[in-house]
């Protein structure tokens, strides 16, 4: 196997930007990195040569991929995007990680001492799987280094929208771009009892119907508070950031009654975090990114269940400002625009932080993933192809699965649809990825060139003049 390395990415303002400086750290080290669309590189997996393809879940959903890549000679390695705030470990283990498709990965990388800890209560773990302590690329761009990536585009939330506060949804689970994709699939007759949506896979039935009722709560409470949030603070613009997956639809209604609030969903939320005078979430990661960049964040919890909000969500919630009530909101957040109050701290938030992320200082967490791979490379060097025709076989599945995508693409609700996928990946130029590897380069203080081929829809390559 040659310096190949693919990086597939699914949700493009929640992912890109972090996965980028990977490849950009790749690429210096003599990687050719493909990048793009994760759907759109599962379509065209059997064109790539054999390389180290690194995956984002090991879900029973990718285990067909996972099959299909281990025959054409890809090996897989990766992370758990969503490990950082997790369900209860059961819950966890039954929804994130497959029995079948572990094996299938080489080496996972995890978020923290935290994450480990819980892969290794994981009764099916291979034995023999290497966990490597590395941290994430998405901590890597809240540390203190990487904050002129985003100075410009932060500086132009500002002078745009001038001084607001930032709500961050999080309620696909009852608020998905389609009903399907929530918890519970809506009911057709009255008391007819739910069947399940594609978030509550792995769920048992007690916790999704908790889970679900808990969202819904605070869901409404985040629909009462955004007005009331523009009456009590007059001189402030409310920017409603949606999360990646939710319908925003019911925000874009919200809005069309007020004067100051906005809802956009573009580009990565560090600039909108480094622009912002606070952030309003529950139980949201925003909460933990905004915790360490020392960005003012406050859980506003009216609505909820001690279940959810100190298990599921206990690490967001505990890195920020609780707020059981609107008139403690609106204190905190008089105290904040005071300059009296700022960023939730404390000796136990920072001991608690600490078990979840590494590299919080010291090598990034993308260089030491690199070093990974480099090793990765090295040990499977010899290692033959498999067979002519298993790898035949390969490409032959890929190319019937991506017809499969193209029909169901046509179906309603389908999140193969079209307009879904570009909600979810709208995109970007060339020019503009390019751009972008500019202005990570120049935080790294790296001035070695990169070339930024586009290779099809949505996907490029990235290489330098040390690539093989």
């Amino acid at each position: 196997m040659k310096r190949s390395l693919i990086i597939p990415v699914e949700n493009q303002v929640r992912e890109l930007d972090a996965k980028l400086l990977l490849a950009c750290i790749a690429a210096r080290h003599g990687f050719s990195v493909v990048i793009g669309s994760r759907l759109e590189i599962s379509f065209r997996i059997g064109t790539f040569p054999p390389s180290i393809y690194l995956a984002k879940s090991m879900t029973a959903r990718s285990l067909k991929m996972f099959r299909i890549m281990r025959d054409l000679g890809h090996l897989i390695a990766g992370w758990d995007e969503e490990a950082l705030i997790h369900p209860p470990a059961e819950t966890y283990f039954s929804r994130r990680l497959s029995a079948e498709a572990m094996p299938l990965v080489s080496h996972l990388f995890a978020w923290g001492r935290e994450n480990a800890d819980l892969w290794r209560q994981y009764p099916h773990l291979p034995p023999d799987l290497p966990i490597h302590l590395t941290g994430n690329p998405r901590g890597d761009l809240l540390r203190p280094e990487m904050q002129p990536f985003f100075a410009r585009e932060a500086e132009n939330r500002r002078q745009e929208h001038g001084n607001f506060l930032l709500i961050n949804t999080n309620f696909s689970f009852v608020n998905a771009f389609y009903p399907d994709q929530g918890l519970f699939q809506p009911v057709k007759e009255p008391g007819e009892k739910p069947r399940y949506g594609r978030a509550a896979v792995g769920m048992e039935r007690r916790f999704a119907e908790g889970l679900r009722d808990h969202k819904q709560a605070v869901f409404q409470s985040f629909q009462q508070l955004i007005p009331r949030l523009e009456q009590a603070f007059p001189e402030l613009t409310i920017i409603v950031r949606p999360h990646p997956v939710e319908n925003p639809d019911v925000y874009h209604r919200l809005a069309a009654g007020c004067r100051r609030v906005k809802v956009i969903n573009e580009g990565n939320v560090i600039p909108w975090l480094l622009a912002c005078r606070a952030v309003i979430h529950n139980g949201c990661t925003t909460g933990v990114e905004a915790y360490i960049m020392r960005v003012p964040a406050l859980s506003y919890m009216e609505k909820g269940d001690p279940e959810y909000d100190h298990g599921f969500y206990r690490l967001p919630n505990a890195l920020s400002h609780q707020c059981r009530d609107f008139a403690e909101l609106k204190r905190t957040i008089n105290s904040i625009l005071a300059g009296e109050l700022g960023a939730a701290d404390g000796r136990e938030r920072r001991e608690l932080m600490a078990g979840y992320l590494a590299s919080q200082d010291g090598p990034l967490a993308s260089q030491r993933i690199v070093e990974v791979l480099e090793k990765i490379v090295q040990e499977s060097a010899d290692e033959p192809l498999p067979p002519v025709l298993a790898r035949a076989g390969a490409r032959w599945r890929a190319a019937r699965r991506r017809l499969s995508k193209y029909i169901k693409s046509f179906q309603p609700d389908s999140k193969y649809r079209p307009e879904f996928q570009r909600y979810r990946y709208p995109g970007l130029s060339t020019e503009a990825l390019r751009q972008k590897l500019r202005q990570l380069q120049a935080a790294l203080g790296d001035h070695q060139a990169l070339e930024v081929r586009e290779l099809g829809s949505h996907i490029f390559r990235i290489t330098s003049d040390r690539s093989s």
